[in-house]
């Protein structure tokens, strides 16, 4: 079982910037796909960027390409999302995902991203807020 727990969510002003860390503990195992997702109310749940934890793998929505930058550090088995010139409507909870490896399996084989609706990853973190005010 692997838990997932999320920092970095605060309230800034547009143009801001915040780092969010997703730090993994339990048996990770084997390289994984894991992604950030948001969800402002009323508004499904999407994803905002993933990656491979081997390295590659990676993806963005289009409205934070060239904003967000997703990585990953091994060693210390801690996803990051660095979110520069932030808007209003980047204001949401953003959760960190991971799957359990059958989406890690598919980009190995098949190449792409490890982009993957929700339910392609087993374990979450619990969200954390990030307001934007303009």
């Amino acid at each position: 079982q692997v838990q997932l727990l999320e920092t970095g969510g605060d309230s800034v002003q547009a143009g801001g910037s915040l780092r969010l860390s997703c730090a993994a503990s339990g048996f990770i195992g084997s390289y994984k796909c894991v992604s950030w997702f948001r969800q402002a109310p009323g508004e499904e749940r999407g994803t905002v960027a993933a990656l491979y934890t081997g390295g590659g793998g990676e993806w963005y929505a289009d409205s934070v390409k060239g904003r967000f930058t997703v990585s990953y550090d091994n060693p210390k088995n801690t996803l990051y999302l660095l979110m520069n010139n932030l808007k209003s409507e980047d204001t949401a909870t953003y959760y960190c995902a991971m799957d359990r490896g059958d989406l890690a399996r598919k980009y190995e084989v098949l190449g792409g991203s490890c982009l993957g609706p929700p339910s392609a990853f087993d374990y979450w973190g619990q969200g954390t807020q990030v307001t934007v005010s303009s």
